[in-house]
């Protein structure tokens, strides 16, 4: 039997920082996956997990700079899919990198990555996706063990596996996420990626030269100990899913661990850090 999803249509005005902060919050609650538009956001619940009062706690919908307004309706799992066709254009990432569906053809670029979305996260249209794709061609990969933590789509592991990583793993708590990751993998050519569904409780006593962790800021905080123990020496931790306003928080945790700052990247008020041991 198909899932049942609510969607909520959001109307913002004026789009940003509102429609981040939205997105984030969403997030929170319980929301598992959002589609921006020219108007808002649309974004999506499983009915199971929706409950009346759902919307009563955001911030974002009180704020007198911001109007918002929204509309919601039932949708059945493959509404979703169509969707995203709808809505999923290529990205490029530099001019090395391209993202694109199956249903986009292939340009002349050094990693042509094929994601197929569904549900999950992580398409390089986010601004965190897009800065962390960023990070990972700007730094050497050759040879080194990646964590892609937070998998998402698995799209960070699969181009740092093209980036000649390995071994990679790429871990989500989502059961979406993991076997989307896995169909990714395989579409890609990276079939020697392993995925796993779970959480930081899979990474006792692994240990790995680079961890990515595209994640929202609380789960950060709170594994943050975690990634630091599963470092090598002279290890390498890209962090993104925060905002400016969090580097401090982030960058203390991340030091009283051992960890340095060495380079941030900016979009919007989203930030992508860079740490070493």
């Amino acid at each position: 039997m198909a899932l049942v999803y609510l969607e909520y249509d959001f109307k913002v005005n004026p789009l940003q920082p509102a429609t981040d902060i939205l997105i984030a919050e969403l997030g929170e609650a319980g929301f598992e996956s959002f589609v921006e538009n020219d108007s808002g956001v649309l974004a999506y619940i499983l009915k199971s997990e929706w409950n009346e009062n759902i919307l009563d706690d955001l911030f974002i919908l009180a704020h007198p700079d911001f109007e918002i307004s929204w509309t919601s309706k039932e949708i059945e799992q493959q509404n979703w899919n169509a969707e995203w066709e709808k809505n999923f254009h290529p990205i490029k990432v530099g001019d090395r990198c391209m993202v694109r569906a199956p249903f986009h053809e292939a340009e002349d670029v050094e990693y042509d990555i094929v994601i197929e979305p569904k549900m999950s996260f992580g398409t390089g249209h986010h601004e965190t996706t897009h800065m962390m794709l960023e990070h990972i061609l700007e730094n050497d990969f050759d040879g080194k063990s990646v964590l892609d933590m937070g998998c998402g789509t698995g799209v960070l592991a699969i181009l740092a596996k093209k980036k000649g990583a390995g071994p990679v793993d790429a871990i989500d708590i989502d059961e979406w996420c993991y076997l989307n990751t896995q169909e990714n993998v395989e579409r890609n050519d990276c079939s020697d990626i392993q995925a796993f569904q779970g959480d930081s409780n899979l990474l006792k006593d692994k240990k790995y030269d680079v961890i990515l962790a595209n994640i929202n800021r609380n789960i950060l905080l709170e594994d943050i100990p975690i990634y630091a123990q599963c470092l090598n020496p002279k290890g390498q931790l890209f962090l993104s899913g925060f905002y400016l306003d969090d580097l401090d928080a982030i960058s203390s945790k991340c030091k009283v661990n051992g960890l340095e700052f060495e380079k941030k990247l900016q979009k919007n008020r989203w930030i992508s850090v860079k740490y070493v041991n």
